[in-house]
């Protein structure tokens, strides 16, 4: 499952349990910090080696990092410890064996309420809901007991948990940094921790739990599976007593813990830095701790703009700007790694999305006006070709919705306008219909009333950026699509409808980027393909425009659009234009397998240019184009056969007339 089935995810061997208990269990010195204020504890002072048990000098509260639990030990008269794993925020945790289930490993880590035997009674009660727990990327929790602590007498309660051999994400990281220091995990793999990880959160949130510490220690790999352990910081989304456990550099920021405390955008934040700190090296705890360094700075986050646009939502510093749903996010995590693995591995990885249909373009059947695609778009038609955000199936009016949606614009208009009680899809088709047929005041009154019933939805933005692009405002609708882009960095539509708005501003290397993510991302946006396509003839590079137009896959219903237009292309006259380009264009013409019309239709521009070409200098002896010598001799008795024949099938007496007259007019001069 990892990667979504994408990416190939080196699998991590399962590591023997025996071989994985500490023989020194020490906590280093500059991991030792006060639980409760976050102060520096247990540190060497000139001569004076840090005590590993203290108070801390900040706020009084006691400090132990030695483990309280040894070799032979048996907590609950049931499980036999052997020794220690590691030191987590909350304490040590501990390999055991189950002296009462078949001799099964598991691991035991010490309770947050740890205190009297009444006190682990209390808390073993309140995270009782952590055994109903049941997810295959949850560490399972097994039993709660409790053993007296060796010094003081008082009974510790320890959470029991399975074991799960393998490394954890922080491990795999130190170990690439063990041979390079500044190497980083590779982007689609730390992409499918990430998906993985949403998928076992939004699992916890909806039974209304919050995870509270999310970090790359806490996920750990175990052959091509990966599993949240460390359940001990979750909490009820109802409880404000618990003392709430994170992570320097992965939580947010502290104001926001002391007022509305741990939320659900508070464990998307904390994936989103984690998403950082395995794929770009930062300082992520001193100079950015709630910040992620600029763009420019870092070359992952400039080749991959939508994955960069991810992690900034999902650590905005307002809470209201954040993923708020564990789904959503990894929805728009998994378009990013579409277009990554696009640039990856060269080839597309499209799918359908959960929020737009798709491109609403259109050419007609005329193969010979196919190259106007090499013009930019009106307004009326930039706006019209846009995707449409798809109709909310929970939405009481959508079924008659659906069934509108053939109907012509001004009988949709009357139709919508006729029902009794418009729901917010209603008011959202009207407003676009709206739109499509010019009548702009009326639409954003539609608008302003969906914004009323449906307050922050992003489709307000998404409809008044379309109406802003329809009627020429495209700086406006740029503003717009940028911000929507931000929001859903995963989807494609904002991208394109971006470009767009960018093209007709100038930004050409902008419109150029969006476009070209688009399209090697999804090769039915073909939209995309002519968009960049006449941005490059802008910028001047004609190579870079044949060879996007080559890329429309033959079976895309656009292909012989695609192949037309740059046909024309080829043949537009141009300081480099050459015979090799004329009989390019030939081939591809002969190629097409077009209706007779069609060909003779296309093949005459590329003669007239041909011919043009020949009386202004150009040779090419032993050359042939479409048939003939290119030589002018021969162009011009092609283009009188094309022309008759042209006339021959014409149904207009006009017409045959002047095509008559132009085949007379090039004929070749004879002697007779």
């Amino acid at each position: 499952m990892l990667g979504a089935g994408m990416v190939l995810v080196p699998p991590v061997p399962y590591r023997d349990p025996a071989a994985a208990i500490m023989e020194n269990p020490v906590v280093s010195e500059k991991n030792r910090f006060c639980g409760n204020c976050g102060e520096k504890v247990g540190r060497t002072r000139g001569d004076q080696t840090g005590r590993t048990e203290g108070f801390c000098r900040k706020c009084g509260t006691q400090y132990s990092f030695t483990p309280k639990l040894s070799g032979g030990d048996r907590v609950g008269g049931q499980y036999e410890v052997l020794g220690c794993l590691a030191h987590g925020g909350l304490g040590w945790i501990y390999l055991a064996r189950d002296r009462n289930v078949n001799d099964r490993w598991v691991v035991l880590k010490g309770l947050l309420n740890a205190g009297d035997a009444e006190a682990h009674k209390a808390a073993a009660a309140e995270r009782a809901f952590l055994s109903e727990v049941e997810h295959p990327n949850i560490v399972k929790i097994i039993n709660f007991s409790q053993h007296p602590d060796a010094r003081t007498g008082i009974p510790a309660g320890h959470i029991v948990m399975e074991y799960v051999g393998g490394k954890s994400l922080r491990e795999l990281l130190m170990e690439r940094r063990d041979q390079d220091p500044d190497a980083v995990l590779p982007v689609d793999q730390v992409i499918a921790y990430g998906l993985e990880a949403l998928r076992a959160l939004g699992y916890l949130h909806s039974r209304g739990l919050l995870y509270c510490d999310f970090k790359p220690d806490n996920i750990i790999q175990s052959e091509e599976q990966i599993k949240l352990i460390d359940l001990g910081g979750v909490r009820r989304m109802d409880d404000t007593v618990s003392p709430v456990y994170t992570t320097p550099g992965y939580r947010v920021p502290e104001d926001e813990l002391r007022g509305p405390g741990p939320t659900i955008s508070a464990d998307l934040y904390s994936v989103g830095r984690a998403l950082a700190v395995l794929s770009f090296r930062f300082s992520f705890m001193r100079e950015y701790p709630h910040q992620l360094p600029p763009r420019h700075t870092v070359p992952l986050l400039e080749r991959y703009e939508s994955y960069d646009r991810l992690l900034r939502r999902a650590t905005h510093p307002e809470m209201e700007r954040r993923f708020h749903d564990a789904s959503d996010m990894a929805d728009q995590l998994t378009g990013v790694l579409r277009e990554v693995l696009s640039d990856m591995e060269g080839a597309p990885h499209p799918a359908a999305s959960t929020l737009f249909g798709g491109e609403n373009f259109t050419i007609g059947s005329d193969v010979g006006r196919a190259d106007r695609m090499l013009v930019p778009p009106t307004p009326t038609e930039a706006a019209a070709l846009l995707p449409t955000p798809l109709i909310d199936p929970a939405d009481p009016a959508s079924q008659h919705l659906r069934g509108f949606q053939a109907l012509p614009p001004e009988e949709l208009v009357t139709a919508l306008q006729s029902m009794p009680e418009p729901t917010p899809e209603t008011l959202l088709m009207l407003a676009r219909t709206l739109i499509t047929i010019g009548r702009h005041g009326r639409a954003m009154d539609a608008l302003h009333q969906f914004s009323e019933r449906v307050p922050g939805d992003w489709r307000t933005l998404w409809y008044l950026a379309v109406a802003e692009l329809s009627t020429g405002g495209f700086e406006e609708a740029r503003s717009h699509f940028d911000e929507l882009y931000g929001h859903l960095p995963g989807e494609s539509a904002p991208k394109l409808a971006l470009a767009l708005a960018c093209e007709r501003t100038g930004e050409h290397a902008t419109a150029a980027r969006h476009y070209q993510t688009v399209w090697n991302t999804d090769h039915s946006f073909v939209s995309a393909a002519f968009g960049l396509a006449r941005i490059r003839l802008a910028q001047g590079d004609r190579a870079g425009a044949i060879a996007v137009l080559d890329t429309v896959p033959e079976l895309s219903s656009l292909h012989v659009h695609a192949q037309t237009a740059l046909i024309s292309v080829l043949v537009a006259r141009h300081p480099g234009r050459g015979a090799d380009d004329l009989v390019r264009a030939g081939q591809r013409l002969e190629r097409l397998g077009l209706d007779s019309e069609s060909t003779d239709r296309l093949a005459v521009r590329a003669l007239e240019s041909a011919l043009d070409w020949s009386t202004s200098g150009g040779r090419a002896e032993g050359t042939e184009l479409l048939g003939d010598p290119l030589t002018e001799e021969g162009v011009r008795v092609n283009l009188e056969r094309r022309y008759r024949d042209l006339a021959h099938r014409s149904t207009s007496g006009t017409e045959r007339c002047e095509l008559i007259d132009k085949a007379n007019s090039l004929r070749p001069v004879t002697l007779l």
